[in-house]
């Protein structure tokens, strides 16, 4: 029994090893690959069941999104959807796409028109269901090719759903719902009617829809009569509307008409010969003359609509208006309405074809209230030169923001300091500079050489300031500048600005140094009403409060009846004013070539600003090469100036400028605090100070036409010490001093006064040893008909500009030119305003120059007072 069992055992035991031998002798035999193959299978089932996954999210995704898209609507499918425009009060002033169009037929568009349209939007249109996967890939593939922008990845079908129902955020939501729709509207309508949907409503420029329409417009053509260069044009158009404006813009407009004839081409439309002779078309062939575009559409507001257009494209926005977004501006209704009346008033031109553009900013915020674009400006029409005026130079205007705040700024100049006015020229260059009168004053102060607008004195500040410091100052007041040399010190270089630039930098001046981006936009709020995009700017600390006030005061006398003042003409009655003149100079080269009047300037400004607006003008005429040749011309800006000014302020407070605890005053000087000179510190500097002369005041002159006299009458008040008597001089005509007579009447009488000569008086009080400070009145002889004013010519020869001056609108042959006016800017801005009648009022107006002199209304200048130092009265002109 034992055997037996010991036997089976055994057996068992040997069975075991066996089986054990023959499992280890498999695992030596095993593929050594087969533990990565392992992973490798698993990988693949984990990416496989994560796509299965993400796939059913997907699904669940888009199915939730497009259960709730809106339900196609004919209606929306076919118009455009409306973006409305609110005024700074939340008023609507305009609303955007609701505007008659040229509907078009999908049969009645010519085959090559929409073989244009197809390559450049959707090339597989008549192939995808809605949605182009290809075409996606063949995007990205075509802006490697012909450049970023060349084609979108969005099917045609998909951009009509965009316009028609969905906001233009790129959010997974929009994205779905687009999708969905365009499945459906493949579904529900034919490819042709889809096409004529797009074709009809899409957003061509500015307020114009569809491509019939632009037709017209652009042309003046029915479809059927375009070129192939021009329906390339217009294919090209829709994905940056303003950007490829050709009336506007035609480089752009050309480089992306060139990038549809390619696509054209690559899309076997046509052929490369039809190709390359279209590129070679000129692309403003063909467009409307500005005086035969149409005038349909107007708003009440053209021109301030056009800067809130031009500034949703610089954002990237101008596609959001197909998406009908709501955007709040800036405007100020009631100021526009003013600009508008007073810029087509002929009344308040000269001639019939001058030229104006105008800008009102908010001093405080940099918002722009109002936009005069031009005479008559019409939607679409013409040039805006208030915001496209950006190839003129500006003249003399240059001098606040280029030279005397950066020296106060930096150098603490105080406004009583004095420079050397005298023969000078360019750095490196044997080039002399001069003065608008040929004519040095030897020692002034920067106060009389702003307010006199003289070149040499500028020029001078300018090199102790240094170019660098210069360039950063003005870069915080928004002009940015590459180079900066010289000839900008007077505004003759490269750096030229629009008006709502310009208005936008005065401003700072007004605001305590806190510059704001000018901006016609608070904000823009998207068609679900709760997306909003804010387009209001930060405030910027851009100079100390100091340097604002002191250049403030020193322009305050730019305006006032002070001998010699530029702007006096826009001086407003009542209001705190300050501000510049800037007048713009042909070259040698130019006179002789054009044969223009000796008396010639191509442009005339004024920038000037109360607390409350800052307003800049530029007048001239559209080709560069019709001059200015009168007085009328010249000053013109500050006319309207003063119109606009005084009707935007008439119900408005208005502060005065407050002096900051920054700045002191001593005598009629502004201090840098801490910069002031010592105070008196003996009794005998105290007395004397304190028995100082005074001035006489309330100089009048009145003109006697039966004896040709002119009857002199002032008053004079006694501080401790009576005046003898009283020293009286004159100056003709700009000439030298020629004292008349010493007295101790209170009046006198000049005879033999002749018509049309400017006479300007001065009278000084004696008392012992002691002479006061002159009051000095100017006026001008008008016994007959006026003639119109000429002022002498400049002749010198300036140096070279290498930038083109161009016309603001589209040049004719011989517009843009070498402008090289550096040298003589502002050449006539002080005899003009001794000389010029306000066309507004015929009374002589018989003012002093007793305290704020920037404060009285020196429109007409037949008769001007004013207050004066010695050496004002005679330094001459």
């Amino acid at each position: 029994m034992d055997q037996q069992i010991n036997s089976r055992k055994q057996r068992k035991q040997l069975e075991e090893q066996q089986r054990r031998k023959k499992h280890a002798k498999k695992k030596k035999t095993k593929n050594p690959k087969e533990p990565n193959r392992s992973w490798l299978k698993k990988t693949i089932i984990a990416i496989l069941a994560i796509g299965i996954a993400i796939f059913v999210i997907g699904a669940s995704v888009f199915a939730f999104y497009a259960a709730q898209a809106p339900k196609l609507d004919e209606e929306l499918l076919k118009d455009p959807v409306s973006s409305k425009f609110y005024d700074a009060n939340g008023k609507v002033f305009y609303t955007m796409g609701d505007q008659e169009r040229e509907h078009v037929a999908y049969e009645d568009i010519p085959a090559s028109m929409r073989d244009a349209i197809i390559a450049t939007e959707d090339s597989r249109f008549f192939q995808h269901h809605g949605i182009d996967f290809v075409r996606l890939g063949g995007a990205v593939l075509a802006n490697f090719r012909f450049g970023f922008g060349a084609q979108g990845g969005s099917t045609l079908t998909q951009q009509v759903i965009k316009n028609s129902f969905l906001n233009n955020d790129k959010t997974l939501k929009r994205k779905a719902q687009e999708a969905y729709l365009a499945i459906q509207l493949e579904r529900e309508y034919s490819k042709e009617e889809i096409f004529e949907m797009y074709f009809n409503k899409v957003l061509m420029s500015g307020r114009i829809y569809g491509f019939g329409t632009a037709a017209k417009f652009f042309y003046g053509k029915d479809l059927k009569e375009l070129t192939l260069a021009e329906q390339a044009l217009l294919a090209g158009m829709p994905q940056a509307p303003n950007a490829y404006n050709p009336f506007k813009n035609p480089d752009r407009a050309e480089k992306r008409r060139n990038i549809v004839l390619d696509l054209m081409y690559q899309h076997k439309k046509i052929t490369k010969e039809q190709m390359e002779a279209a590129k070679k078309v000129d692309v403003k062939k063909g467009l409307l003359p500005e005086s035969k575009r149409q005038t349909a559409n107007a708003s009440k507001y053209d021109a301030f609509i056009d800067v809130v257009l031009k500034e949703l494209d610089e954002n990237g926005d101008e596609k959001a208006l197909e998406d009908g977004v709501n955007v709040y501006t800036t405007l100020d209704t009631s100021a526009q309405k003013i600009v508008e009346k007073t810029m087509n008033n002929d009344a308040n031109f000269p001639t019939k074809d001058i030229q104006a553009g105008l800008s009102v900013i908010d001093t405080e915020t940099g918002a722009i209230v109002a936009v005069g674009g031009g005479r008559d400006y019409g939607p679409e029409r013409g040039f805006n030169y208030a915001e496209a005026l950006t190839k003129r130079q500006p003249g003399s205007t240059m001098k606040p923001l280029m030279d005397y705040g950066p020296a106060i700024e930096n150098l603490k100049w105080s406004t009583g300091k004095t420079i050397v006015d005298e023969p000078i020229t360019y750095s490196g260059t044997d080039q002399q500079i001069n003065n608008f009168d040929h004519q040095y004053k030897g020692t002034i102060t920067i106060r009389q050489a702003l307010y006199n607008s003289r070149n040499i004195p500028a020029v001078k500040t300018f090199r102790e300031v240094g170019a660098a410091k210069a360039k950063a100052f003005v870069k915080n007041l928004g002009v940015n500048a590459n180079n900066v040399t010289e000839s900008d010190a007077i505004g003759g270089g490269k750096i030229n600005l629009s008006p709502i630039e310009m208005a936008g930098a005065y401003a700072a001046f007004g605001n305590n140094g806190i510059y704001t981006k000018p901006h016609a936009i608070k904000k823009i709020v998207y068609r679900d009403g709760k997306t909003a995009k804010s387009y209001t700017p930060d405030p910027v600390p851009a100079m100390s409060d100091y340097t604002a006030y002191m250049v403030t005061d020193m322009l305050r006398d730019v305006v006032s009846s002070k001998y010699g003042a530029s702007g006096t003409a826009a001086g407003i009655a009542g209001l705190d004013v300050a501000g510049k003149t800037g007048t713009t100079n042909y070259n040698s080269d130019e006179f002789s070539k054009w044969g223009l009047p000796e008396t010639s300037v191509p442009d005339s400004w004024f920038a000037g600003y109360t607390s409350k607006y800052s307003i800049a003008v530029w007048s001239g005429y559209t080709n560069y090469k019709d001059p200015i040749t009168t007085s009328a011309e010249r000053v013109l800006p500050q006319q309207l100036f003063r119109i606009v000014m005084s009707q935007i302020s008439a119900n408005v407070q208005t502060p005065d400028f407050k002096q900051p605890n920054s700045v002191v005053r001593v005598g009629g000087e502004l201090y840098v605090k801490g910069q002031q000179p010592a105070e008196p510190t003996t009794k005998e500097d105290t007395k004397e100070e304190d028995t100082k002369l005074n001035a006489p005041s309330g100089l009048k002159a009145t003109y006697d036409a039966n004896s040709n006299s002119i009857n002199l009458s002032w008053s004079h008040e006694a501080n401790g010490e009576e005046a003898t008597s009283f020293k009286v001089s004159v100056s003709v005509d700009g000439g030298g001093s020629q004292a008349l007579t010493e007295t101790s009447s209170k009046s006198y009488t000049y005879s033999g006064a002749e018509d049309g000569k400017t006479y300007v008086f001065s009278v000084v009080a004696v008392a012992g040893d002691k002479t006061s400070s002159a009051a000095t009145t100017s006026i001008q002889i008008q016994a007959s008909e006026p003639k119109p004013d000429v002022t002498d010519p400049d002749q010198t020869e300036t140096p070279t500009n290498p930038d083109e001056t161009e016309t603001p609108n589209t040049p004719s042959e011989g517009d843009n030119q070498d402008n090289t006016n550096t040298n003589q800017n502002d050449q006539n801005d002080q005899t003009d305003q001794q000389t010029e009648n306000n066309p507004d009022t015929n009374q002589q107006n018989n003012q002093s120059n007793t305290g704020n002199a920037n404060r009285r209304n020196k429109a007409n200048l037949n008769s001007v007072n004013k207050n004066s130092t010695p050496d004002q009265t005679i330094n001459q002109q």
